[in-house]
């Protein structure tokens, strides 16, 4: 091995090269590239196989690489031997600055903008090695396999430089070979068939592997005999999950680290190690934490980040939250940045209780939202099929065991993962929090909730002093989901996702949506002039909505003329049943019964709004070939409406009195049912496939 890594290292010496990105699948190739690097002193930039386009040109263009380095044939590339390939890169603009000792640069993604690049020398890179080959002196390891992508830091030191320190023997395989695809993607039958295949005695896992491989062990997939010692960081774990992962031969240990650090800071060892605890710090490194809670590390911190001037200071703060116990092992609660606080003044590292739902549900992914409200909610991804009942009674076991102040007050269901692509993920699978946020009005309509402590009494819903607290937006999410189904699953909405939508059927629904919208605004007048002084904050509320809604009846009828049709007909002419009913209900309601009950129809509108009109205008425009003109009232509706069900629902929190609620709960159903009827209504073309299906 040190042979080819020599011969490769002279081949880079030959061609100049200074600074290479290393990029590709794992293989022994791309190990020979790196520590080929480290002879020749060549800066190696490890390029993730799971960054975008867009982030490998900034990466490339930032670094001021000269070629790339691959374990596989590329365009334009040459064979340089032992399986590695080099491809010059054009010469650009000045790199930015980095330190004279650089000899790694490890691209950390982070939660924002674009990915920033640490950098690091040997000596800091042999310091970590040799640390974590004292602590785990008398845990006897052979065999590592890695099955992390090579370009995560953890895995290029602990997975490689560690074994090979260590005499042992490093087994790589092709990502996929091991269910793995980008950077969060996982085909866990692959993975434990390939495990069971490479006998490994250590592995590197994060929180996600770790869960996906506790469970595989508990239904007798994983053979865990040849198991000594699993290393799991990136993220909190569980205590539970350790321990059932221990119940079933398998060794797991938590650690800690970050990329300016080298990588590891603490880890947990047979012998040496804490429940609930990173770990103790590694011997190249002091740990402390200041009176903020900050993590803070000293001794073995980065050079500097690619491009920008070094800080300065012996001290590090990490941005982490956590603690030491007497016995120096450290704890660590989650990002400083990310701490929640609610409206009681208790603060929340949202990362915590994650890790306490992906474990006691089973959720592939678990954002928890609700700073400023006086408990935590949080927006779960469960795609193996069972029902929000199903969950519920794990949910309660998992409240049960929270501090009270914990202890979320909601849990909305999702289907479908969170992604890079929508802009929630970065590149190595942590929730895009402030983006998560912006759009959780959207993300929250489109999932399924479920409310905790639903048996909460009316007298208790009225929030006395001290009481139990219960968000009244969220008893009425929950108390209509049944009814909203009914506008979810209207046919219409498969048949625009299926491409079967005709404009016969867009000038039908503009034309009852003409017919209720027009009467917006007199109805929200008809509702102001009825509300008793108890409730003025409400009319107050009202004006706005009043100016916000005012004409949005002509933007529609102006959407139809665009599609072609007569608009003073349309205007002359008569709605649909469905219509006709829901607004004459409305009215009813205001006039003879609580007028507050109109707040019903604006759940219904503004929620359905928010989770239908801006994809599925956009589905229709392209279906159609309309022009844009044609689609104000959808367009404007889907970004609009985000910010008005944002004040909607701090609105309906403020609205205290059992008798009001219950009235906007029993008018939202009504307007679900009403509404759902004309979406059901929707004239839509046959789907082409069942008939022909049919026929056959």
């Amino acid at each position: 091995m040190m042979q080819a890594a020599e011969a490769l290292a002279d081949q880079l010496t030959r061609l100049g090269v200074r600074r290479a990105g290393l990029c590709g699948d794992s293989s022994v190739a791309w190990i020979l590239a790196d520590l080929a690097c480290l002879l020749a002193g060549v800066v190696c930039v490890p390029v993730p196989v799971f960054f975008s386009r867009t982030q490998t040109e900034h990466l490339t263009e930032r670094a001021g690489l000269d070629c790339l380095l691959s374990g596989g044939a590329s365009n334009g590339g040459e064979h340089i031997g032992h399986g590695v390939w080099l491809r010059h890169l054009p010469v650009t603009a000045a790199a930015a600055w980095m330190p004279e000792q650089t000899a790694k640069i490890t691209f950390t993604s982070g939660s924002t903008g674009n990915p920033k690049g640490v950098c690091l020398s040997v000596a800091q890179m042999t310091a970590t090695t040799l640390a974590l080959k004292e602590r785990l002196e008398g845990v006897d390891l052979e065999r590592h396999l890695c099955i992390l992508p090579l370009a995560t830091l953890l895995e290029n030191i602990a997975g490689v430089y560690l074994p090979l320190l260590m005499g042992s023997t490093v087994m790589v395989a092709p990502l996929q070979d091991l269910g793995m695809t980008g950077s969060s993607g996982l085909d866990i039958g692959r993975l434990v068939q390939g495990i069971n295949e490479h006998q490994p005695q250590s592995l590197i896992l994060v929180p996600e592997l770790a869960m996906a491989l506790v469970s595989a062990a508990e239904q007798k997939h994983l053979d865990s005999n040849s198991f000594r010692f699993l290393a799991v960081g990136g993220g909190r774990v569980s205590s539970d999950l350790l321990a059932r992962g221990r119940a079933v031969g398998l060794p797991l240990y938590e650690g800690y680290g970050l990329s300016e650090c080298s990588s590891v800071v603490a880890l947990n060892v047979p012998g040496t190690e804490r429940e609930g605890a990173v770990g103790k710090p590694l011997s190249h490194v002091r740990v402390r934490v200041d009176d903020r809670g900050h993590i803070l590390v000293a001794g073995n911190t980065h050079l500097g980040y690619l491009g920008d001037e070094p800080a300065g200071g012996e001290w590090l703060d990490t941005g982490d939250l956590g603690s030491r116990d007497a016995g120096g092992f450290l704890s660590v609660s989650g990002r400083a940045k990310n701490l929640l606080i609610t409206s009681f003044g208790r603060n929340i590292s949202p990362e915590w209780l994650e890790s306490e739902l992906i474990q006691a549900i089973g959720a592939r992914q678990a954002v928890v939202f609700g700073d400023g409200d006086p408990r935590p909610s949080a927006l779960v991804v469960v795609q193996d099929g069972r029902s929000p009942e199903a969950l519920r009674s794990q949910l309660d076991a998992l409240n049960n065991n929270l501090p009270d102040y914990a202890r979320l007050s909601g849990v909305y269901i999702r289907r479908q993962p969170l992604s890079q692509a929508e802009g929630y993920l970065t590149a190595n699978g942590r929730p895009v929090r402030q983006q998560i946020q912006a759009d959780l009005p959207t993300l929250l309509a489109g999932a399924f909730p479920i409310f905790m402590n639903l048996s909460i009494s009316n007298s208790e819903l009225s929030n006395p002093p001290g009481g139990s607290f219960m968000a009244f937006f969220d008893r009425l999410q929950s108390e209509t989901a049944q009814a909203r189904a009914h506008v979810t699953g209207a046919p219409v909405i498969e048949a625009i996702r299926e491409g079967r939508f005709d404009l016969n059927g867009y000038t039908w629904f503009l034309t009852q949506a003409y017919h209720h919208v027009k009467h917006t605004v007199p109805l929200m007048m008809a509702c102001g002039g009825r509300l008793p002084e108890r409730l003025e904050f409400v009319r107050k509320a009202l004006v706005e909505y009043i100016e916000e809604e005012y004409g949005h009846h002509e933007w529609i009828l102006n959407d139809l003329a665009a599609c072609g049709e007569d608009k003073e007909a349309i205007r002359h002419g008569s709605p649909d049943t469905s219509i006709e009913l829901m607004v004459a209900y409305l009215y009813d309601r205001i006039n003879r019964g609580n007028p507050a009950a109109f707040f019903g129809m604006v759940q219904v509108l503004e929620g359905t709004s928010i989770e239908l009109a801006t994809p599925l205008g956009e589905a229709i425009q392209k279906q159609l070939g309309l022009p844009k003109e044609a689609f104000s009232y959808l367009y404007s509706h889907g970004a609009l409406d985000q910010e008005h069900f944002e004040f909607f629902r701090n609105l309906m929190n403020e609205i205290t009195d059992p008798d009001d609620q219950q009235a906007i709960i029993e008018a939202a159903r009504m307007v679900y049912r009403l509404y759902g009827d004309m979406l059901h209504s929707i004239p839509v073309p046959e789907n082409r496939k069942e008939r022909r299906h049919e026929a056959a």
